[in-house]
């Protein structure tokens, strides 16, 4: 399975980091050159006030990396593996993706746990590496790793095309009609996300596609605020309603990670 890394031409760090991994894990992969914020239309920025919230311009730009990424495996007609250029894989990674590039009945896999309790299923498959494939009710954060099939990428460029965009996870999360699964133990964590699971990165931490430094633009209005308001209550129901669809067969809980997988 072909592994594609979101990156900016400019971060050579994050590049030369994922080179090394992926050529020392015997991954294949093809870079999708991140979006900048430089070159954002007017049609562009004009989606930032489509989410729950105003989007930073940084924000925007990572949501239409990650629908970049979306339409090669569109294209390509075949599953891949997204990430984002500072994921820290486990050793476990290649062979699950062998595993996993054969499974059919599957929309979407995340690899990925980011501090955050998911709503998981209280069944699951057997995976190789003795890991588990949960199904996927209800993510919070991340989209650092993530397999995606081609039927789901198109459902995911549908939606956008509509003209309403969110933060990269929240969006894909949002998509309930995806099949989505979790493997667990994680095989992928983002490198800010090393020292609360106890592991050492080597390298910066800070996102350089959504820096935590910028500031959020300020709402145009009051209709502007009531709108934003609407739309998160919105969300917030949907994911109520979620819980309670899947509550008889569902728990939410941290997904487990075993350090010593990512240790080299």
């Amino acid at each position: 399975m072909q592994v594609l890394v979101i990156n900016l031409p400019d971060s050579k760090k994050r590049f030369n980091f994922q080179a090394e991994q992926l050529n020392r894990l015997g991954l294949d992969y093809k870079v999708i050159e991140a979006v900048s914020t430089v070159i954002l239309s007017k049609a562009d920025k004009l989606l930032s006030q489509s989410w729950q919230r105003p989007m930073r311009k940084s924000e925007v730009a990572c949501f239409l990396s990650h629908k970049k990424a979306w339409q090669a495996v569109a294209d390509a007609n075949k599953a891949a593996l997204i990430i984002e250029d500072d994921a820290l894989f486990s050793k476990n990674v290649p062979v699950l993706l062998s595993q996993l590039s054969s499974l059919t009945d599957i929309d979407l896999i995340t690899l990925e746990i980011r501090s955050r309790k998911k709503i998981v299923s209280n069944k699951h498959r057997a995976l190789c590496c003795n890991s588990t494939l949960l199904e996927l009710y209800q993510d919070r954060t991340g989209a650092a790793g993530y397999v995606l099939w081609p039927d789901a990428a198109k459902k995911l460029i549908a939606k956008s095309d509509k003209g309403r965009i969110g933060l990269a996870d929240a969006f894909i999360s949002s998509r309930y009609e995806l099949r989505a699964f979790q493997v667990e133990p994680a095989a992928i964590i983002q490198l800010d996300q090393c020292e609360n699971y106890g592991l050492e990165c080597g390298l910066e931490t800070q996102s350089t596609i959504t820096p935590v430094a910028t500031q959020h633009p300020v709402p145009l209005g009051f209709l502007s605020v009531l709108r934003f308001k609407l739309k998160r209550i919105q969300a917030q129901m949907s994911m109520g309603l979620r819980h309670l669809s899947v509550l008889h067969k569902s728990e939410r809980r941290f997904i487990k990670l075993n350090i010593s997988d990512f240790k080299r």
